[in-house]
């Protein structure tokens, strides 16, 4: 029988006396599947970072368990999957507090609003989730939209300038909100909707309905907070509007943040 005697480095004892919050992984791509509202379950790839906080006794930490957690519970990453995840992380590294963050593009069929022709619009979500004395999880996600400026209507003799934008919104949830919900919201909230793949039909209707709704992003934001505030499952949340502007050589931005709940 051969017995591992190779030194453990990491377990060695520091003697500078000095915790460290976070020491991890991060930048991972890993497959991961995520529950998805028109087909069930979505697949995709995330990019990871994972950590734990280092007591000052140990002299590093020990990195190859990351991944094997990771691989452990790839399958189907859901609220219970990660609070396993964080629970997982404080008992291998017989840590304090841990925490994870997956970072991935969810996509959304739509169907143009004209044309009917369907195509794929990809959004950037992100689940941040840690264990310190209780579990934490945010759900973010980045939904592209089309602004069209009220001012640059008002003072145009005709037409004024429309500019992509995006609205970043994370929410701490009593109970499951789907990723689809919060695009939703956020698209609503707008001038008009992007899509990947439109008709002429599909752009006319589109660039006239953001000139019939024409929105600065205050005016986004406060629709959006508005929206956020009527659901009863949001506890906390964290939204931002940007307009990357098409007649400046600057971005406009707004954001608000609020806890609904006293904790």
């Amino acid at each position: 029988m051969i017995k591992n005697c190779l030194k453990d480095t990491q377990n060695e004892k520091d003697y500078r006396n000095i915790d460290i919050d976070n020491v991890g992984i991060e930048d991972l791509e890993y497959p991961i599947r995520i529950k998805d509202k028109q087909n069930q379950i979505q697949s995709t790839v995330a990019k990871i970072k994972m950590s734990v906080a280092l007591p000052k006794q140990f002299r590093g930490t020990h990195m190859s368990r990351f991944l094997e957690i990771i691989h452990e519970y790839f399958d189907v990453i859901s609220t219970t999957k990660l609070k396993e995840i964080v629970q997982a992380m404080l008992d291998k590294f017989d840590a304090d507090e841990s925490s994870i963050e997956i970072s991935f593009p969810y996509f959304i069929e739509k169907e143009a609003p004209v044309s009917k022709i369907k195509s794929f619009l990809s959004y950037r979500c992100r689940l941040i989730a840690e264990k310190k004395k209780n579990f934490d999880l945010i759900l973010e996600v980045t939904v592209p939209i089309h602004s069209f400026c009220p001012c640059s209507r008002e003072i145009s003799k005709y037409g004024g300038h429309n500019q992509r934008g995006a609205i970043k919104v994370q929410v701490r949830m009593n109970h499951l909100i789907l990723i689809e919900e919060l695009v939703q919201l956020a698209e609503e909230s707008a001038s008009a909707e992007i899509y990947s793949l439109m008709k002429r039909m599909d752009e006319k209707y589109i660039t006239e309905k953001a000139y019939e709704n024409p929105r600065f992003v205050e005016d986004i934001i406060r629709e959006m907070i508005i929206k956020l505030e009527k659901d009863d499952r949001i506890s906390w949340y964290n939204v931002r509007v940007k307009n990357f502007e098409s007649i400046h050589n600057h971005n406009a931005f707004a954001s608000h943040e609020k806890w609904k709940i006293n904790l």
